[in-house]
């Protein structure tokens, strides 16, 4: 029984290791890919810099995935898009009912703060016996 623990532990210490080595290559690449697109300015046109900046962003994006936290952040990003397809979106005619209903209420609420702020401009000139 503890053989099988050490052992697992050894897995996961070399695990570790490997991904550190690999966090590493995968920001090297993208650095590297980032620094070629400005350098290589004058030297190649503006589509090869750009196929060479997305060739290094998507090297480091594998290099990334065979770690272990890319394999958490593409899980979660696999379980919100399943959780994305059972969402019930609203029919056109619901969004532009709660539309409508917003908006009678912003201007219901605009009417009443105007009529509040002329009461107070009122009642202030009343007060201090000045007028407009």
């Amino acid at each position: 029984m503890e053989s099988s623990k050490t052992a697992g532990s050894q897995v996961e210490e070399a695990g570790s290791r490997f991904d550190t080595l690999l966090l590493i290559s995968a920001l090297a690449l993208l650095i590297g890919g980032l620094a070629a697109y400005y350098v290589l300015d004058p030297a190649l046109p503006k589509f090869a810099r750009l196929l060479l900046l997305l060739a290094s962003i998507a090297a480091a994006l594998a290099a990334l995935y065979r770690t272990m936290i890319g394999q958490t952040l593409w899980s979660h990003v696999q379980g919100a898009r399943v959780e994305l397809r059972k969402v019930v979106w609203p029919t056109r005619q619901e969004s532009l009912q709660t539309t409508l209903v917003i908006a009678i209420f912003v201007l219901i609420v605009a009417l009443m703060m105007w009529l509040l702020d002329t009461a107070l401009l009122a009642a202030v000139q009343a007060l201090t016996g000045r007028s407009s």
